[in-house]
């Protein structure tokens, strides 16, 4: 059986990846530039059926889609035109397991999957650990880390994103599920960066900055108003899932939850 996964050079999309392999599967890479991912060490060499194109024109994907199986989608921008057709294609060609790594809320895409018709499981992943990479500039120039809020978010490592995915994608006994996923620990901003400070062996402090010096930051990065406000507001004021911890991934996958002290010390290079 083949699994095809989109967005396979994400944050997440390469975790799957590397857990399917793992379990020995046979996996279709879908990027833009499989040559350059390969190179750039977003894929792997060998293993892995890495395929040209992009989840945001499924009128293109025929032929990635032809004898898969199984189908891991994850919503990013662009996607909820474009990911109804993307389902209805998938479902069309024989994929018969779908999982999709939501965009924060039940979107079109999401909605497609739970009505396709076929088994379906829905990763609601809670704040990134990745999401610290956007401190590293500051803390290279600075030694500082600038950001609006304080709260604590139970953060999750992105390869436990991909390992529950891996599982549900290969496993039976989760269809129908929307898995709530989070580290294993609600760590306020502070508190990330202690963990960093002592990882990399280097002093770094918290500069409150105000709501809408960070709306402008994203604003100036390319950030679209929409998503600016919403990423903001979501810190502003997050949901009661965000900072509570959740089992989910020991009760799917059979091992705890990586910590935030793992995910620093494998990226401490990059700080």
């Amino acid at each position: 059986m083949t699994t095809l996964v989109t967005g396979a050079t994400g944050n997440t999309g390469r975790h799957v990846v590397a857990e399917l392999l793992r379990r020995g599967e046979r996996v279709r890479a879908l990027t833009r530039d499989p040559a350059a991912a390969v190179a750039a060490g977003r894929l792997p060499a060998d293993g892995v059926e890495a395929v040209t194109g992009t989840h945001t024109a499924p009128e293109t994907l025929d032929g990635a889609l032809a004898g898969v199986d199984r189908l891991h989608i994850t919503v990013t921008a662009g996607l909820a035109e474009a990911g109804p057709a993307l389902v209805r294609r998938a479902v069309d060609a024989g994929v018969r397991r779908i999982t999709v790594v939501w965009g924060g809320w039940v979107g079109p895409v999401e909605q497609a999957v739970a009505d396709s018709g076929v088994e379906w499981t829905r990763l609601e992943p809670q704040e990134f650990m990745s999401n610290a990479l956007s401190w590293t500039e500051s803390i290279h120039a600075e030694g500082v880390v600038r950001e609006p809020y304080d709260a604590p978010s139970a953060v999750i490592h992105e390869a436990d994103i991909g390992a529950v995915a891996a599982t549900a994608l290969l496993d039976d006994g989760h269809s129908g599920r929307a898995y709530n996923l989070t580290g294993p620990r609600a760590l306020t901003t502070r508190e990330r960066i202690a963990v960093l400070s002592a990882v990399i062996g280097r002093p770094v402090e918290f500069v409150p900055i105000t709501h809408e010096q960070a709306v402008d930051r994203l604003l100036a990065e390319g950030v679209s108003r929409e998503d600016a406000d919403y990423v903001i507001n979501w810190h502003a004021a997050p949901p009661p899932e965000a900072s509570t911890v959740a089992d989910t991934v020991e009760r799917v996958t059979g091992r705890p939850a990586r910590t935030f002290t793992e995910w620093a010390t494998a990226h401490a290079g990059r700080f």
